[in-house]
């Protein structure tokens, strides 16, 4: 039998494992995951997985067979329970022409943990359903404040950080999004010049499934004494997912990435990093470990890591950068 009682020994770690009937978790090997596909196809060639996965992330056509296409046939049962539960609420209170609001899914994690890659193969394989489902895929980039406010206010060395994001427009994005609104706009960010791009917008016009993706998507707040409504993003996600690794492997990812961006994007002449590829790679090296230790290992641990277990869904990388574990929480 492949479901399994185990769980982490605290909060900390997915790889410590202890007998344990309480564990809000199913916990699998990707062996085990793998199984779960059934007879769910393979809608992916190898040239569109080499498109959609992110600078040093090895993802391959194994690795969607082991893990991609078992997360698409869960979330389907997922989605399809949802549409029927719609349907029996409607019948319920004797609603007519009501439509079915989009099913949001949240992905969270570290930088550099691979996000991106997961939520863009996702995308690709939800929208490859036999019911050829509408989906769409936003991030939170684009609702950062400008790096014109984060400087006047002192903030621009906290990009990233929960208080750098316009949660105001957050909220009010998704809010449109679950009401079913037509045509909602949604702020584009350029990695290019590390700032949001003004007047520029992404329409999302009632998709079936819109996929959320963001290092603080799982954040929660303080409560007001009050009792007054107090919204977080993770209110609109009818499931959510975390990916998760090691803190020493991310930071070799991150590290690692930074000098090979160096080597490329970086040496663009209108790239806000383009200064750091004309300096030694001795000195670039120390600056990226200067930007992991003071920005973001804090934003990891104050901010990040402690979201996980808020997480429908934890996929744990390993050296590899290759997913060795799953954590499913339990119905």
């Amino acid at each position: 039998m492949m479901t399994a009682t185990r769980e982490a020994e605290g909060p900390e770690a997915l790889d410590h494992f202890q007998a344990n009937d309480y564990s809000p978790y199913h916990f699998f090997s990707s062996e085990e995951w793998s199984r779960f596909r059934a007879d769910t196809p393979l809608t992916l060639t190898l040239d569109e997985v080499h498109r959609l996965r992110s600078i040093g992330d090895p993802v391959d056509l194994a690795e969607v067979r082991r893990i991609y296409l078992s997360l698409s046939r869960l979330l389907s049962a997922h989605v399809e329970s949802s549409q029927l539960l719609f349907e029996q609420r409607n019948r319920f209170l004797s609603l007519a022409d009501v439509t079915k609001t989009p099913f949001v899914i949240g992905i969270a994690g570290s930088v550099a943990v691979g996000k991106s890659t997961t939520a863009r193969i996702l995308k690709e394989l939800l929208a490859r359903w036999p019911s050829s489902p509408k989906v769409d895929l936003v991030t939170t980039d684009g609702f950062l404040y400008p790096n014109s406010v984060l400087i006047r206010e002192n903030k621009l060395n906290r990009k990233g950080f929960p208080e750098s994001y316009d949660t105001g427009q957050l909220l009010r994005f998704l809010s449109a999004i679950k009401a079913g609104r037509p045509n909602v706009k949604a702020p584009c960010y350029s990695h290019l010049t590390y700032d949001v791009l003004p007047n520029e917008h992404k329409i999302i016009d009632r998709p079936d499934i819109l996929i959320f993706e963001g290092i603080n998507v799982l954040q929660s707040r303080d409560l007001p004494a009050d009792g007054k409504i107090v919204p977080i993003v993770s209110d609109f996600f009818d499931f959510s997912i975390y990916i998760d690794a090691k803190e020493e492997l991310i930071h070799h990812w991150y590290v690692e990435r930074f000098m090979r961006l160096r080597e490329t994007a970086f040496r663009d002449p209108n790239s806000y990093f383009n200064r750091y590829a004309a300096i030694s790679e001795t000195a670039a090296l120390d600056i990226a470990e200067g930007l992991w230790t003071n920005i973001n290992l804090k934003n990891l641990r104050e901010n990040i890591l402690p979201t996980r277990p808020r997480a429908d869904l934890i996929l744990q990388k390993g050296e590899n950068h290759l997913i060795e574990q799953v954590a499913l929480r339990k119905l």
